[in-house]
């Protein structure tokens, strides 16, 4: 595999890239046809999208004055846009591997927390991080979910619980964003849990994360959103209401845990402040999917949570669909209940646990996922104007994509206008341009 690290050196994807194979929804400038379809990339942009037989004379030789474009022969292979994971954890210090070894042999919740184990001891690895250090053990983590044709991802802080740790994650967000070459949305997860330091004084906390913490985050451009954990162990609806009028007053979308154990009533809440997303929603009620669908809010389903924590509460899919509210899919790779690298593999795990169809999976990959960022108008889809972000994949069915378990189909990525990744065929992917 060629794979390019480093979104400087990658190379460029301005050319004409047809013979390819749409997948269906993939875009609304044109059908997903059964013949073959082309589109053309200049200055890192997608300028012309159309079926292949339509293809501009003026594309195959010069164009204004420039040399003529090189063509990327697809060969009839399937073409997707970038996919989105849109709930992440990603940076965080250490690993919680120890306990996942002690559940297995019986040890509960509570004895894992006297051993010094839980989200406590992220926290403890985390603040004991350099900035250095985190960004060094989130990069792999990164790598691994970009090679899977991720072109837009959500970071979320929440493993600092203090201004200088949680600053620290954020800007290592903001670095990954730059150095691969990934759109990178930060989300200040400030509200996770309740920090040591803060034990039985919630209420004291809230009030720091909304007038210190928030705030100084906002002020040094390292907040895109705003999540709060939502639950009976976590927060209040009164505590996550406050962090939402913070959020609020200083311009800030929100986002919410919501729901994953019990009906808090948290997805209407987030509803009324017109949240991007509910997230986890396995306790749903038809009050917060009424709510969700009015506020165009979009339910987050994260199957490796669901999997890890041995759930058997299903997400109320069947009401979701029914209404109409968009349903997104995620790794939320996170090291304590879904240490998961593959966004490909949630898709598989969100059909066979939730019951989707392969046309939603899809869209819970891409579309979908992206409007769960406010990323609907540039990422998602494949669309004239937008950035290039799409992948070719050595399939000719847009169900291989979530049938296969394990397998990484050959393709080649192209992140931000550039080929970051071809391993579609045994060469460079240049030696395969013409200029006829």
């Amino acid at each position: 595999m060629k794979t390019i690290t480093s979104h400087t050196h990658a190379a460029s994807a301005n050319g004409v890239w047809h013979h390819l194979k749409l997948m269906p929804g993939a875009s609304d400038d044109i059908a997903s046809a059964d013949g073959l379809s082309s589109l053309v990339v200049q200055q890192g942009r997608i300028v012309w999208m159309g079926a292949h037989s339509s293809l501009p004379a003026a594309f195959a030789s010069s164009l204004s004055g420039l040399p003529p474009l090189p063509h990327f022969d697809g060969q009839g292979v399937l073409v997707t846009p970038g996919l989105v994971d849109c709930h992440t954890h990603l940076v965080y210090g250490g690993t919680r591997a120890n306990e996942y070894a002690m559940r297995l042999a019986g040890a509960d919740y509570e004895a894992i927390a006297r051993a010094g184990g839980g989200i406590v001891s992220t926290v403890k690895a985390t603040r004991e991080a350099t900035e250095d250090q985190l960004y060094a053990l989130a990069a792999p983590r990164l790598e691994q979910l970009l090679a899977d044709g991720v072109c837009a991802i959500e970071i979320k802080s929440g493993y600092g619980l203090a201004l200088e740790p949680e600053a620290r994650m954020l800007r290592v967000a903001r670095r990954l964003g730059v150095d691969y070459g990934v759109t990178v949305r930060t989300t200040f997860l400030g509200a996770h849990a309740l920090p040591p330091e803060y034990a039985g004084r919630s209420g004291a906390y809230i009030d720091l994360v909304c007038n210190d913490m928030m705030p100084s985050l906002a002020a040094a451009g390292l907040i895109d959103a705003v999540d709060v954990f939502c639950e009976r162990i976590a927060f209040s609806l009164a505590e996550t209401e406050q962090v939402f009028q913070a959020a609020q007053a200083l311009g800030l979308p929100v986002k919410l845990h919501a729901e994953q154990l019990s009906d808090m009533g948290g997805s209407a809440l987030a509803a009324r402040y017109g949240a991007l997303s509910c997230d986890h929603i396995e306790h749903l009620s038809d009050e917060g999917i009424s709510a969700m669908k009015k506020s165009g809010t979009v339910a987050v389903l994260l199957p490796g949570a669901y999997y890890s924590l041995r759930d058997t509460h299903v997400p109320p899919i069947a009401a979701l669909r029914a209404a109409g509210v968009p349903m997104a899919v995620s790794t939320d790779h996170n090291p304590g209940t879904s240490p998961a690298l593959s966004l490909l593999l949630m898709a598989n795990m969100a059909c066979n646990l939730f019951h989707l169809t392969v046309p939603e999976a899809l869209a819970g990959i891409t579309r979908h996922a992206a409007r769960a960022l406010g990323l609907q108008a540039t990422h998602g889809t494949l669309a004239v104007g937008q950035v290039a972000n799409f992948v070719l994949w050595d399939l000719q069915d847009s169900a291989e994509l979530v049938y296969w378990l394990g397998q990484r189909p050959k393709r080649t990525i192209v992140r931000q206008g550039r080929i970051t990744c071809n391993d579609l065929m045994n060469q460079p992917i240049n030696v395969l341009a013409s200029r006829g």
